[in-house]
């Protein structure tokens, strides 16, 4: 079973709850209109393998607090509950939604075109990958930092969609 991620970007997490209740938490980049602009990456989790593109890019070892997500969905659990209930729980079978940070925002927005490729083949060092191509990555890097720049033009934040 593989891991479904996408990226799309918002105004807040205000907008991002209600495109999901309407969407009945499915991917806000599926169905004949798309409520948001993004971009679908399966199997790039925020943490690790876009944690790995932020570090390539920066030129820093990676970390897992290298990309800051805030969850957005399902909403926050009630005080005093310290998990999930019973197979039905949303927090147990998802789907997630994370907010990013800023900096993760502006880092892939400050892509220039012109370096994706040296990006992709640092990127692609990364294990998690298991051995993609510098130019298999090079179309993803530049989709996410072309979203990225959209957002930041826009005043927008990124979240990622995670299903299982």
């Amino acid at each position: 079973m593989g891991v479904m991620t996408d990226y799309f970007r918002a105004a807040d997490a205000a907008v991002v709850r209600r495109v999901l209740e309407a969407a009945d938490g499915g991917s806000p980049l599926l169905g004949p209109q798309r409520a948001l602009d993004g971009v679908e990456a399966k199997g790039l989790d925020p943490t690790v393998v876009l944690g790995q593109l932020v570090a390539a890019v920066r030129q820093v070892p990676w970390a897992v607090d290298l990309v800051g997500d805030t969850p957005v969905w399902p909403a926050t659990p009630p005080p005093g509950r310290d998990g999930p209930e019973d197979e039905d729980d949303p927090w147990l079978t998802g789907p997630w939604v994370f907010e990013l940070d800023a900096g993760t925002r502006d880092t892939l927005a400050a892509i220039p075109d012109e370096d994706i490729p040296a990006v992709a083949a640092r990127w692609a060092r990364a294990e998690e990958l298991h051995g993609a191509s510098a130019e298999s990555l090079c179309p993803v890097v530049g989709d996410l930092a072309g979203l990225a720049r959209r957002a930041r033009v826009a005043g927008d934040l990124l979240y990622c969609w995670t299903c299982l």
